[in-house]
């Protein structure tokens, strides 16, 4: 019997597009839009125009940086593509995996598309779905696999195993050279937690330096270059060394039956994850009891101990962007005395005011007695207003989660804005962005998917 690992690449490299239920193309195509609109949002956010011109020095190409009028060579493409698509903390996720499965696949592919077109293969409409629900599957079953908390950041490393594997399908990849890119990128892989601990802008450049070590796996190993054959389970193998107690054996059994792309999570907010339930509380306490910042003395938050070390860090003065998005605190009182929590609210004037900041400071997250070490959920608003009400919201299901879904009226408008905010403007970007809402719509019928990135830039 083929081990876990084997299993995986067998799953990503032999199914075929027809055998894909609706339901996950759906998904697919939803998701791929979602992660465009976010990738060329995310070019307008803090340190790309650094990033752009350390990489212009050394990697100019032909591949379109997603939002931008630059063009770099396929890997660090893929390295900006993807530290775009998560930079702004709103891209989509697999909660119970704790995986953001689409930044590092779909940076990747970005580059694996190109180096295709180099060879003189073009990537039709139908190979790119198939490799994204796959790729998918991949990041989200290592995800559950792990019976651990985070000791490591789960969307860079599974995601750089999903992408290698998926990429490796669209540039035609036998078994055994994927084998070896995916030891290749376990030589590569990164991804610390400090990151996030300290809200750092390293945290999505993981994510990047993981999509274009991806590229370069498969590239080396397409030339023949062996890798590490038990790179998920050996005893330095990724498990061991990245995530500890796991059960992959279990998980792979799911595989063609279970599609993980239906369980991925749109992010209605653009802020971690772990904040968006207590938002959504706090929104719908906000609007049933028309409350505002001033009427509020305190308020209690509940949630599991995952939740409360992703996001339980005290709003602050001369906070980064990236720490703001990852304050629950922060994200509460914005959601409290706004009724929304939108991209502006992390801008420096935003993040400067005052009154914002103090209102932040009375708002208390703790922790429950959840025992499971990866749940997001449940979480519990309780507001304490200073005539002496007090109101409770209780959420298993957040917004955005399969199980309580953002309309699609809701992400297309989400998806228009984040096209609208690009930092390079469209030369017509209203019809840009109808265009690319047709092309991924009937992306099946697209003889060539280069086209549809190529509308990601101005030219």
């Amino acid at each position: 019997m083929a081990d876990a690992l084997q299993q995986l690449i067998d799953h990503a490299l032999d199914t075929p597009f027809s055998q894909i239920p609706p339901a996950a193309l759906a998904c697919a195509r939803k998701f791929l839009l979602d992660s465009v609109g976010v990738g060329v949002s995310g070019s307008n956010s803090q340190y790309v125009a650094e990033l752009l011109q350390n990489y212009a020095m050394v990697g100019r190409g032909d591949v379109v940086v997603w939002g931008t009028d630059a063009t770099l060579s396929p890997p660090l493409a893929a390295f900006m593509n993807a530290f775009q698509i998560h930079n702004a903390e709103f891209d989509c996720v697999h909660e119970q995996a704790v995986v953001h499965p689409m930044a590092v696949l779909l940076g990747t592919l970005s580059g694996v598309v190109a180096v295709a077109g180099h060879r003189g293969r073009a990537v039709n409409g139908e190979e790119l779905l198939t490799a994204i629900t796959v790729g998918v599957d991949v990041a989200a079953n290592l995800g559950v696999a792990s019976k651990n908390s985070l000791s490591f950041f789960r969307p860079a490393t599974a995601g750089a195993f999903a992408a290698t594997i998926a990429g490796g399908r669209l540039l035609g990849l036998d078994r055994n050279t994927v084998r070896n890119a995916v030891g290749i990128t376990l030589g590569q892989l990164g991804g610390t937690m400090q990151a996030h601990t300290e809200g750092s802008s390293l945290l999505a450049m993981q994510v990047g330096f993981n999509a274009r070590n991806a590229v370069f796996s498969l590239l080396l190993a397409a030339d023949g270059i062996p890798g590490p054959q038990d790179a998920l389970e050996g005893p330095y193998g990724y498990f061991p060394l990245f995530e500890g107690e796991h059960d992959l054996a279990s998980v792979v059994q799911t595989l063609g039956n279970t599609w993980r792309v239906t369980e991925v999570a749109h992010k209605p907010f653009p802020s971690g994850r772990a904040t968006h339930g207590m938002a959504d509380a706090c929104m719908q306490l906000r609007s049933e009891h028309q409350l505002s910042a001033a009427d509020v003395a305190e308020v209690d938050v509940l949630v599991p101990s995952l939740t409360e070390r992703l996001v339980g860090r005290p709003a602050k003065a001369n906070m980064q962007q990236n720490y703001a998005r990852l304050s629950g605190a922060y994200v509460c009182a914005t959601a409290l005395a706004q009724g929304d929590v939108t991209t502006d609210d992390f801008r420096p004037q935003a993040l400067a005011d005052e009154e914002r900041l103090q209102f932040a400071q009375r708002i208390n997250i703790r922790v429950d007695d959840n025992p499971d070490p990866n749940a997001l959920t449940p979480i519990a608003v309780t507001v304490h207003t200073y005539s002496g009400d007090q109101f409770t919201r209780s959420l298993t299901d957040v917004y955005g989660s399969p199980a309580n879904p953002m309309t699609e009226a809701a992400y297309l408008a989400k998806f228009r804005h984040n096209m609208s905010n690009g930092r390079c403007a469209f030369p017509d970007a209203d019809a840009t962005t109808a265009e690319l809402e047709r092309e991924i719509a009937t992306l099946e019928e697209m003889a060539d998917v280069n086209v549809m990135f190529g509308h990601l830039g101005p030219t």
